[in-house]
């Protein structure tokens, strides 16, 4: 058994990662900062035979997140797995972002994720270490993108804070890794992805040839909070049908590059 929060739960993303984790048998810590969304995933968990119980708290509230944390672990042990998925968006060019709009995806992505990770990692430390814990980044903390304010920045602050946390939380026997998701048709991409002529254009520069889903996402945040990962930490991997690498793939090229042989 693994007692398993995962933040940002309500909705999307973190709810498949939820859902998935509850049918491994694992009591789940639905923590959102929305009440009605996170009872909502509680109880479609508890309905299905899973055990969950929902947590409200914003990622960016210390208070909040001790509290509700202690919570969960009152009626079911130190979380040995915590994925730290909530996060937020405001759009906008740099030019004319307000600062207030850049702070607040500050505090909830970066100093969020923080929060949350240190509250369980010093209890994971008090119990004797173990366990394992999971940060959403993003591929745009590996390519930019343009109007995204401090997303990207927060999600590849993200990816290193990743990193910090392992090295120094690894002696206690806890791994911290990330999953970065790429063209995901969930959560907060789905006003995106409800234009067709945007779909079928992002779709069409995926090597793998679709949209990812949340699910794709969920499955290889639960390989990194299992057993089945016991040697891996430190690591961000990319969840995105290639998409990121391939940029040299979508650029045009001549034909008569590609014969065999050519020399120039």
């Amino acid at each position: 058994m693994t007692p398993t929060i995962v933040t940002g739960a309500g909705r999307g993303i973190g709810a498949a990662i939820a859902r998935k984790a509850a049918l491994r048998g694992w009591p789940i810590g639905v923590l959102d900062v929305d009440a009605d969304n996170a009872a909502s995933v509680a109880v479609e968990i508890n309905a299905a035979g899973g055990t969950a119980l929902a947590l409200v708290a914003s990622t960016a509230d210390e208070s909040a997140i001790t509290a509700e944390i202690a919570r969960f672990e009152a009626a079911f042990g130190v979380p040995r797995l915590l994925v730290n998925n909530a996060g937020i968006v405001r759009f906008g060019p740099l030019v004319d972002l307000p600062a207030d709009d850049f702070r607040a995806v500050l505090e909830v992505n970066l100093t969020g994720t923080f929060i949350c990770a240190r509250a369980v990692a010093r209890r994971l430390i008090r119990k004797g270490g173990g366990g394992s814990i999971v940060n959403i980044t993003s591929m745009n903390g590996v390519q930019a993108g343009p109007n995204a304010g401090a997303y990207g920045s927060t999600k590849a602050g993200i990816a290193l804070l990743t990193q910090q946390m392992a090295i120094e939380w690894g002696p206690h026997g806890i791994r911290v890794n990330a999953v970065a998701p790429g063209l995901i048709d969930g959560g907060m991409s789905e006003p995106i992805y409800a234009d067709p002529e945007v779909r079928h254009a992002r779709e069409s520069k995926v090597p793998l040839g679709r949209l990812g889903v949340s699910d794709d996402v969920a499955d290889a945040v639960l390989f990194l909070g299992s057993a089945e990962s016991s040697y891996i930490t430190g690591q961000n991997l990319l969840v995105d049908g290639g998409v990121t690498m391939s940029m040299i793939a979508n650029l045009p090229r001549p034909k008569a590059v590609d014969k065999v042989g050519i020399t120039q």
